[in-house]
């Protein structure tokens, strides 16, 4: 026993390989070996625990915090793993020109490791992708979760890790739906009839993207009118969300509810139309004519060559108010009596309705004036909380708020819901203030109609009624001046 581990001890110890001028034996380089592992652990360890205890207590985003935890453990291998060669005896120097003849070589025959390699560094220190950030690459989308050296890794939507490979995410274009931010617009189609209601289907769209939790009110969403087809006309819904990594449900959310208000509008969406062309229609003519009646969407056009068959799909009448009737109600407001189907139609879209409840306070007295409101359904009362009394009850088509939002004055009182099928036309400022600026001319309309009730200016201690005896146009110039201070609009201004 005893000389079988005086032989393995020979063994172990006898020097077997000669680096630099020092000698190592099987133990020493398993010993050099163990080190050098323990380090890279260790260096592991210490920046994991830097960035669970120190970059997480100092807020910086969870990208920044990947890149400087892997810059330290590699700063921390590459430090220990030069202490130990150095501690063994081993000269760097001395393995300087082996490390160059293998380095050539290996960058020959490993190329598209050492350039995933760079890849690496440079989007861990560029930081144009981020972990964290969600992203889209060629069909490829999802978040990153984390950034080697080598390859990154991607979350997908269906929660499956994808590994990439660094120089793909360099070399081909790549969305990042995150950077600089985390809102994003997206685009939702919509193909309808071509003899829609162009207004009736702006609503219903905007309606839709209203009633969407996920979509943000500011900036506010939009509809496209993208081109005319032969039997179809077609939109696009744009809207804004800060939640990139879940547009696809936010998206299937928003058609859901899109289908319902186009079946509540009756709005039709068009099948594509078939036509069966017939060299001797003349011959079948008797043959087909016979059974027409019963099916009314094929027929015959007589003396033509063909026999058109079209599919559509028919909704159910509209109910409640329509748009019509709020294009209508708009008329009559004095403010907008003058405006033109361009006009009233920009109004409509940049609006919404909102649906209270019984007693539900739509505006408070003395709070800013942001929105005006026309009532679709129901009633509002209107009163002063100040002096506990009811002022006015106001019913469907018309409307409140209009002085104070154009005039940039609080609520002279509150308004609350008398039942619980109430429904206003809203309109906030910032909308209203896209409108004029775009429409000169409806400003124009409306600081004239606006002049006009000089006694309710008056009673608003707005305007001086001895400035108003000295000159016809005092109240003119200053609803102009009013205006083009709340709005940031040049009215009366050549």
């Amino acid at each position: 026993m005893d000389v079988l581990l005086e032989k393995l001890h020979d063994v172990f110890t006898a020097q077997v390989l000669d680096i630099g001028g020092t000698k190592f034996s099987i133990a020493s380089i398993a010993i050099l070996l163990g080190l050098l592992v323990l380090a890279f652990f260790v260096s592991k360890l210490i920046s994991e625990t830097l960035r669970r205890s120190l970059l997480r207590k100092l807020r910086i985003n969870r990208g920044l915090q990947e890149a400087i935890t892997v810059f330290i453990k590699y700063l921390l291998i590459t430090l220990s793993c030069t202490i130990i060669l150095q501690t063994a005896g081993v000269n760097l120097s001395s393995l300087a020109v082996i490390a160059g003849v293998i380095g050539i070589g290996i960058g020959f025959g490993l190329q598209n490791l050492s350039s995933n390699f760079i890849s690496g560094v440079v989007l861990l220190f560029e930081q144009t992708l981020k972990v964290g950030d969600y992203i889209e690459i060629g069909e490829l989308k999802g978040t990153i979760e984390k950034i080697s050296i080598r390859s990154t890794i991607l979350r997908t939507d269906d929660d499956l890790f994808v590994i990439v490979p660094n120089q793909r995410l360099i070399e081909h274009n790549t969305v990042n739906w995150s950077y600089a931010g985390h809102t994003c617009r997206i685009h939702i189609p919509i193909t309808v009839a071509i003899d829609t209601d162009l207004l009736v289907l702006t609503e219903a769209l905007l309606t839709a993207s209203r009633h969407e939790p996920h979509v943000l009110q500011s900036p506010p969403s939009e509809v496209r009118f993208l081109k005319f087809n032969r039997d179809a006309l077609e939109f696009e819904l744009l809207v804004w969300i800060d939640h990139p990594d879940n547009h696809e449900a936010i998206r299937s959310s928003l058609n859901f509810r899109i289908a319902y208000e186009i079946r509540e509008r009756g709005i039709q969406i068009p099948l594509p139309t078939r036509e069966i062309v017939i060299r001797n229609p003349e011959l079948i003519h008797d043959t087909i004519s016979p059974n027409l009646p019963s099916n009314p969407k094929l027929r015959l056009i007589p003396n033509q060559s063909k026999i058109v068959a079209k599919n559509s799909i028919d909704s159910s009448p509209s109910t409640g108010i329509n748009t019509r009737s709020l294009h209508d109600l708009l008329r009559k407001i004095s403010y907008f009596e003058r405006c033109t189907e361009v006009e009233l139609f920009a109004l409509i879209a940049r609006g919404y309705r909102k649906q209270f409840d019984i007693s539900e306070v739509i505006c408070q007295e003395n709070d800013p004036s942001e929105e005006f409101y026309i009532i679709l359904s129901g009633a509002v009362e209107v009163f002063s909380e100040r002096n506990n009394q009811a002022i006015a009850t106001l019913g469907e088509g018309e409307f409140f708020g209009e002085i104070a939002l154009l005039t940039g004055t609080p609520r002279t009182a509150s308004v609350r819901a008398l039942s619980s099928d109430t429904v206003l036309f809203v309109v906030e400022r910032q909308q209203l203030q896209k409108l004029l600026s775009e429409h000169k001319e409806l400003g124009e309309q409306i600081a004239l109609k606006l002049s006009e009730r000089q006694q309710i200016l008056i009673s608003l201690g707005l305007l001086n009624e001895e400035e108003l005896q000295r000159s016809q146009h005092a109240a003119l110039s200053w609803v102009r001046d009013r205006l083009n201070a709340i709005f940031g609009i040049n009215l009366g201004k050549s």
